[in-house]
């Protein structure tokens, strides 16, 4: 079934039916403006419904008022009276009436529904759905300074997008229902801290069990059973396959971007010895790590690592604040990179690990 392909409509009705299905068309076609509800009985309804005109039929005549015969008319009362109206609006010139139907009415309050829930961060669970489907999600970051693609990516049906920088900006990205400043958030430091705003909202809010974190021009490169198979194989990480830069981590950072934020870091590892030994031999003699701050894990295993390493962010940004080159600004999340890398590292045998390609879109 089809809604809201027409930008202007009618709504016939005033009671609860069709303030429901007023909420619900407008909640799901933002782009849909509701001319008036119409009625045609005597008894008392409201003057207006949330700013909207409620008009009488009699009053296109007595009144003068003109009832735009192009727009469509959903119906949104009783199935008995569906008849009786559509006769009425059909003498009156109104060329496109959708009567709702029960089964109309049905999809549209699940679409609604789940919604709904998305925006609170719930899972809208059915009897009928498959429930391991359900509750994996992995978040694909947009932003409203993303550039034109060439390419074409249809979601699927794991993916979902996640508006970064929401607090930074009033703009909202077409189509999405989950945004970075809902609930507990650090969306207002997204210039800094990019997509790591997206993974902190992931970490306090989603309920899901499996969780990941893509951009909206890479994606992990998935067969359909990924998910199957990282249950069936009790695989607790999905990282990107690593990429390699010479002559080593650390040197690496220090070439590319500044040393006193790879410093401070350090520094704050510093605080228990023998994770710092270790990193800094994993960083100082190993070029490999996963880049670009995606990853799949179980939704437990994220928590583990988040709890980790955001602190560690927090710290180091809080001690270098705001670098004057918008990129180099970024560091937050090119420390992050390389924390990631180790992380999983360290703890290579409490966790099983495995690897994925992922695509760049142009």
């Amino acid at each position: 079934m089809e809604f809201g392909n027409s930008k202007k409509i009618y709504i016939f009705g005033a009671h609860s039916r069709s303030q429901t299905l007023g909420v619900y068309l407008k909640a799901l076609f933002p782009d849909i403006s509701i001319q008036a509800y119409l009625v045609d009985n005597d008894e008392e309804n409201p003057k207006s419904i949330e700013g909207v005109q409620v008009v009488h039929l009699n009053q296109f005549t007595e009144r003068d008022l003109v009832l735009d015969g192009s727009c469509p008319v959903y119906i949104g009362t009783r199935g008995i009276y569906h008849d009786v109206i559509t006769a009425h609006l059909q003498r009156l010139g109104i060329r496109k009436i959708i009567p709702i139907t029960v089964e109309m009415d049905q999809e549209l309050r699940n679409r609604y529904v789940k919604r709904e829930f998305e925006k609170k961060n719930r899972v809208f669970r059915k009897l009928s759905d498959d429930w391991e489907v359900a509750t994996s999600y992995i978040y694909v970051v947009r932003s409203i300074h993303d550039k034109h693609m060439d390419s074409v990516w249809e979601l699927r049906p794991w993916e979902r997008f996640i508006q970064v920088g929401c607090e930074c900006e009033n703009e909202r990205v077409k189509d999405i229902a989950v945004f970075d400043n809902d609930g507990e958030n650090i969306s207002a430091r997204n210039r800094q801290f990019c997509e790591l705003t997206a993974l902190y909202w992931i970490w306090k809010n989603s309920r899901a069990d499996i969780v990941g974190l893509e951009h909206y021009r890479r994606h992990f490169l998935l067969d359909d059973d990924w998910l199957d198979k990282m249950r069936i194989k009790n695989i607790d990480v999905v990282l990107p396959v690593p990429l390699y830069v010479r002559p080593s981590l650390a040197e690496n950072y220090r070439q590319r971007h500044t040393d006193c934020t790879w410093n401070a870091m350090m520094d704050i590892l510093r605080r228990n010895p023998e994770e710092y030994i270790q990193a800094q031999e994993f960083f100082e003699c190993t070029g490999c790590y996963s880049p670009c701050n995606m990853l799949i894990a179980k939704k437990s295993v994220l928590d583990d690592l988040c709890k980790w390493m955001f602190p560690i962010i927090f710290e180091v940004a809080g001690r270098i604040g705001e670098i004057d080159d918008a990129y180099q600004n970024r560091y937050p999340g090119f420390l992050s990179e390389r924390l990631i890398t180790f992380f999983f590292y360290e703890h290579r045998e409490q966790y099983k690990v495995v690897y994925a390609d992922k695509n760049f879109l142009r």
